[in-house]
């Protein structure tokens, strides 16, 4: 188990670095322009004043030394636009929190609904409830997410009575925003659930726990909910990435402090250091996602070892 943890360990530091590379050098390929405000009353001597002091005429495998060089040390840099010489940890800090409260709302919710959900489809086979919850699953993947956001903040605001501007301090602001944020991982679970269960109702032991006498109720959630919950289980986890992906748009329309709608901003203000911090946090979170779903598969299935080779008993 723990030889196991270090190579994914290792091979999620490898993916960390290539994710942190790709994203320095192509944040370095953004025109020069964007960096000055008043690019066009500066002299070149200016211009080229301005890109030393940012360290951008230093050649890249030298830029990209320094990144990491600075990153070993705990330094993510200084923010050069969108908080000017304040240090990047000091704004992410304070912007963090809230957006992982609003992403673990929105995957408390998910689950809440997501899963029951899936488990009425699957009793339900072919019926109402069935149908019912495959529209809606086909109306989440086929609808651009911004096209039912932005339907959402319209009517739903105007039927709850709350102003468009999230409101950190009033609970019902929060409602539409975790809502929206929700709705795509409430299919995927729904979706899943579903078809993992169905794929367990028709198996062997279900019959013989039938023939036995079983009601429908116990073998429904005792066996076939127990079982097609195993593969469920790699998932979970890995839908925070789903989160943080609808989180960059979701705290953009509503206009959150947190770091969804902050990545915007600084890509927009071209701030590299801003935007290297933020892809560090979300990539983290991703690849943290991919390691705790392997862990809880060997929870709840005990059958999986990684101590054991194939064909091993």
């Amino acid at each position: 188990m723990l030889k196991y943890l270090l190579k994914r360990f290792a091979r999620s530091l490898f993916t960390l670095f290539l994710i942190l590379t790709i994203v320095f050098i192509l944040v370095r390929q953004m025109p020069i322009e964007g960096y000055f405000s008043n690019f066009d009353k500066m002299t070149e001597t200016q211009i080229q004043n301005g890109l030393e002091q940012m360290g951008l005429t230093q050649p890249m495998w030298k830029q990209l030394l320094n990144f990491y060089t600075r990153l070993l040390h705990g330094d993510l840099g200084t923010s050069r636009v969108y908080y000017r010489g304040k240090p990047v940890w000091d704004i992410l800090r304070t912007k963090l929190p809230l957006s992982v409260q609003l992403g673990s709302l929105a995957i408390l919710f998910s689950m809440l609904v997501g899963l029951p959900m899936g488990t009425l489809m699957a009793k339900y086979k072919g019926r109402f409830p069935d149908q019912l919850g495959t529209v809606f699953i086909v109306l989440i993947q086929a609808v651009p997410a911004a096209v039912y956001y932005l339907f959402i903040q319209l009517y739903g605001t105007e039927l709850l009575s709350i102003k468009l501007r999230f409101d950190e301090g009033n609970w019902i602001s929060w409602i539409l925003p975790v809502f929206s944020l929700s709705l795509g991982n409430i299919a995927y679970y729904a979706m899943w659930l579903r078809r993992y269960m169905v794929d367990e109702s028709n198996k062997d032991y279900v019959t013989l726990a039938r023939i036995k006498g079983a009601g429908e109720g116990r073998i429904m959630f005792r066996h076939i909910f127990r079982n097609a919950f195993v593969p469920m289980a790699q998932y979970l986890p890995t839908s925070f990435l789903n989160t943080v992906i609808g989180s960059i748009y979701i705290e953009s329309i509503w206009s959150i402090k947190g770091m969804g709608g902050l990545l915007v901003d600084v890509i927009h203000k071209q701030d590299n250091e801003m935007i290297l911090g933020i892809v560090l946090i979300f990539s983290c979170v991703g690849i943290l996602g991919l390691m705790l779903g392997d862990l809880l598969m060997t929870l709840f299935d005990p059958r999986i070892s990684f101590t054991k080779k194939a064909g091993e008993v």
